[in-house]
């Protein structure tokens, strides 16, 4: 089966992602793939992050300590090596660490007694990295707010909160450094106002995107393209103007029926999206 249309069709391979006994999917968040093109997919299972080769056959898996609370996923190229960056919205944290999972820091709730009275309020759900290192974390399942800090750690400023005004937020669900702007500025799926809102990389909000979306999650840039998961039912691609290319997987509705999104399998359809949230 073939998705999509003109320049951007792509084939459908049933049965990718070949998983071992004893090993299952749980509930997914976050797809990267490095550069040897393998698969890391953050899920909440005992194996939280499973790596696949890039015809899908397994490679190993990790982070069962992610189980519970496993969301966003960034891979990040900073000189020689790659790093992940993994939030925990269950434990209040974001993580970084190694490809094979070893830490090497960890993010707790932010110093900001005014939003958070107790860490339980923080809720990270995606993280990306800019050019100079800083990092971007969502606090999409919490208090609304986004969070930078510089390459150590170290916070360096925050805003947002809930609301549906020019910089405020509601459910900051994913975030993205679009570098095909010059210079590069921030993405956030602003996913409970239906939008995506732009900000510089200091937090300056600048425009919104509304067209052509649903319910968006995340975002994944391919040169001057943005790929996001629509939540309502299909992928939306757009061109670097932020303007339509196509949506993928359109499946008109799905996400008003009472047992969505846990719909049977008998249910679930190749080439129909049901609930998207993670794009790679």
């Amino acid at each position: 089966m073939v998705l999509g249309s003109s320049s951007h069709r792509y084939e459908i391979v049933e049965g990718w992602g070949r998983l071992p006994s004893g090993v299952a999917y749980g509930y997914t968040h976050g797809v990267v793939v490095d550069s040897q093109d393998r698969v890391y997919i953050h899920n909440q299972s005992k194996d939280a992050v499973i790596v696949f080769d890039r015809e899908g056959n397994f490679i190993k898996s990790w982070g069962e300590a992610f189980a519970d609370g496993a969301h966003g996923l960034f891979l990040s190229r900073e000189g020689a090596q790659e790093y992940l960056y993994l939030a925990d919205y269950k434990r209040h944290i974001v993580v970084k660490t190694t490809l094979d999972g070893d830490e090497i820091w960890t993010i707790g709730s932010p110093d900001l007694p005014d939003v958070y009275d107790t860490d339980e309020k923080y809720k990270p759900t995606d993280v990306a990295v800019a050019p100079n290192g800083d990092l971007y974390v969502c606090d999409g399942y919490g208090e609304s707010w986004i969070h930078q800090y510089d390459s150590s750690g170290k916070r360096i400023r925050s805003w947002g909160g809930l609301g549906s005004e020019p910089g405020k937020l509601n459910c900051p669900h994913g975030i993205w450094v679009d570098t095909r702007e010059s210079p590069p500025v921030l993405l956030v799926a602003d996913r409970g106002n239906f939008r995506i809102q732009i900000f510089t990389l200091d937090g300056e909000h600048i425009g919104f995107v509304r067209e052509e979306l649903r319910y968006p999650c995340c975002f994944y840039q391919f040169r001057d393209e943005l790929y996001i998961p629509d939540l309502y039912a299909r992928v939306t691609i757009f061109d670097r103007n932020n303007k339509l290319i196509t949506h993928l997987g359109d499946y008109p509705e799905v996400w008003k029926r009472s047992d969505w999104p846990n719909i049977p399998h008998t249910d679930r359809h190749v080439g129909k999206s049901f609930h998207p949230m993670p794009c790679v």
